[in-house]
């Protein structure tokens, strides 16, 4: 921990990158693990083609969102902590593969998500093709799609174009949204220390990121409670959960007490 503390002190532009083990600690449910929402749902369901291609598929979709939402979850200490690290002029921002927008309830200003939000929907438009919404810019908070459903509607088209509506989020074989990666790789790029957190740093292209800077000699620091592929890059590696490692050493960095 005091090793941590040491590397955030000496930093002045840190940038987080973030993955699911941020997130469970706030009671979001891990889609992959034993009793995650893919145990009772087929991800081979959800593709974006089939999306596209069948209503049956989205009302399941719109069921397993309501599943997602059934408890609210709000941001933990390592949210905090991330944020309170900005708020102090030592982080740059956040690059995550959350969809949850935890981070800006956390306050958070800079946060790139790299799969989108599960808190807006979007139109994706009548006939995507090839991976890539095509929709009217239509976007409304989660909630107005399921007000919709509450109202009797499976399948809620776009209002204005009555194109297919989806979770503003990146699925199975869709491709990511557009100028995401580059503001990811933007931000990366001014770094002088990346603290990876939280993520098993397997996915594709978002986990090249924290690789790329610690190849070009950016100090990377891993906080995850399993080993991932990039360890043997790191300068640091701490094994635990990110709401017991971040407080403390963003506490020993601001000099106040972030636990409580």
């Amino acid at each position: 921990m005091g090793r941590l503390s040491e590397l955030l002190s000496g930093a002045r532009a840190v940038v987080a990158f973030t993955g699911a083990g941020v997130s469970t600690e706030s009671g979001v449910p891990d889609f992959r693990s034993p009793g995650g929402v893919w145990t009772r749902y087929d991800p081979r369901d959800f593709t974006f083609s089939k999306y596209v291609a069948s209503p049956q598929v989205r009302a399941r979709a719109w069921r397993m969102r309501r599943e997602f939402w059934n408890v609210i979850p709000g941001p933990n200490p390592a949210h905090i902590a991330l944020a309170r690290l900005e708020a102090a002029g030592r982080c740059r921002g956040v690059v995550t593969q959350n969809i949850d927008g935890l981070h800006q309830a956390a306050g958070s200003v800079t946060v790139v998500e790299v799969h989108g939000t599960s808190r807006e929907v979007m139109c994706i438009g009548t006939a995507p093709r090839a991976g890539t919404p095509a929709g009217c810019g239509f976007r409304a908070p989660y909630r107005w799609a399921f007000e919709r459903i509450d109202a009797g509607e499976a399948d809620p088209g776009c209002p204005s174009c009555r194109g297919i509506i989806k979770s503003a989020t990146v699925s199975f074989g869709q491709n990511l949204f557009p100028g995401v990666i580059e503001r990811a790789v933007a931000l990366v790029a001014e770094a002088d220390l990346v603290l990876a957190v939280g993520s098993s740093l397997q996915v594709y292209p978002a986990a090249g990121l924290p690789a790329s800077a610690a190849r070009r000699g950016v100090p990377l620091v891993i906080v995850n409670d399993e080993p991932t592929p990039l360890d043997p890059l790191a300068t640091l590696v701490v094994r635990g959960r990110a709401g017991r490692v971040l407080p403390h050493a963003v506490d020993a960095v601001l000099g106040a007490d972030i636990s409580g």
